[in-house]
Order: structure tokens, then sequence, then C-alpha cells
């Protein structure tokens, strides 16, 4: 029997990385983080020099990503941390913004997802990667809630990070490929007051023992 594709989706912040991976973990199914393989891709795109969205689409077209729980790689070459430098995170815009490079992406989610059994999180999973999941949850939480917990893990000013994510949603939403939207069907679950295993619990108790 298939197992099913289960999609979280969400604005910055809410928490979905960590709720998907310990759902992914207690069923015994696949985790696919879907920022790590943009943020793959726009290290690629700066490693080779390539800025013009149509080049980047290319060059996603040709590129092995491969996204395991603790390791990714881009053709081979592990960029676990590379990914997650601020030069990547500050150019990331340009391939979450690009059609293109989504399109690419968007395919290469397919694929991975294309056998069932995986827990897969972003902006658009349920919404226009998997429209047919057979489970779908909207993780959401106040902009106050999601800005005090940034401040909580990293520190920081705590307006500004909720400056930060303001524009995040802005753009998010606005974007014109794969906007962020509560996908058709989808539960939604705001995260506010709840801990991780309670949020996990509510997700659990929606899917059963597939």
């Amino acid at each position: 029997m298939r197992k099913p594709v289960i999609t979280l989706d969400g604005p910055a912040g809410a928490g979905k990385s960590s709720v998907a991976r310990l759902v992914a973990r207690t069923l015994g199914l696949r985790f696919l983080d879907t920022g790590a393989m943009y943020r793959a891709v726009t290290w690629k795109a700066a490693r080779e020099g390539l800025t013009d969205p149509l080049a980047i689409a290319a060059m996603t077209r040709r590129t092995t990503i491969v996204v395991e729980p603790e390791r990714v790689t881009c053709d081979g070459i592990d960029v676990t941390t590379a990914i997650r430098e601020p030069q990547v995170t500050a150019a990331i815009r340009h391939v979450a913004d690009s059609p293109e490079c989504r399109a690419e992406l968007v395919l290469k989610q397919r694929e991975i997802g294309k056998a069932g059994g995986l827990v897969t999180e972003g902006r658009d999973q349920g919404s226009v990667v998997f429209p047919d999941a057979e489970f779908k949850f909207f993780i959401d939480a106040p902009v106050e809630v999601r800005a005090r917990r940034r401040f909580e893990e990293s520190g920081g000013d705590l307006e500004e990070i909720r400056r930060s994510i303001q524009k995040r949603d802005q753009e998010d939403r606005t974007r014109k490929a794969g906007p962020l939207v509560k996908p058709e069907g989808a539960i939604v679950i705001d995260t506010s007051g709840l801990t991780l295993e309670g949020v996990v619990a509510r997700i659990l108790a929606a899917v059963g023992s597939p």
C-alpha cells in the first residue's frame, strides 16, 4: 500500500520544519526540507556567478540535490553548512521569486514525492507541488509569537525581527509563482501556546497510522 504524502505549509517562523521532522520520524516517513533545495540552488548559482533567472533555471535542471534529515548535498558536495551562510540567505529571494526556478524545483519535489511516504514542508507544498496530498496542514502563528520565538532562539533586536518577518510574509503572499496561501482542504493549526510535541500530536491524531 502506498504511504501518504503529508504537506505542511505556513509562514516563516511558524515551526514547520521542526514539526515536519518529528512527524516524519514518528511515522517512519521521509522528510523533505524544500527550503534547503532553494538554498542549494542559490549557493550553486553564486558559485557559478549566475544572476539571470533563466540561466539559474537551466542550471537547476541539471543539478542533483539530495536532502537528508541531517545532510544536504548539491552535485555530491556536502553543502549542509554552506547553504545556511548569511550571503545565501540574503540572495535566496532571487531564486524563490523566479517562476522559472520554482518550476524546476517543483518538478524535482514531485519526483521525490512520487512514491509517497513523505512529509514535506514549505510555502507551496499543499497548494502547488502536491495539491492531491492525502493530508495537508497549514501551520500558523501571529507575527508577534513568531518574532518572539526567533528572538529566543537567536537573540538580536526583537522589533527588527518582527519587521523582518512581516516583510517576509508580504513577499511570500504576493509572489507571482507559488505564493503562500492556505491550501484547499488543509487543516489549520495555530501553534501559539503549543509545544512542538503538542503540534505533532494534533497532526498525528488527524493522520492516524498510515
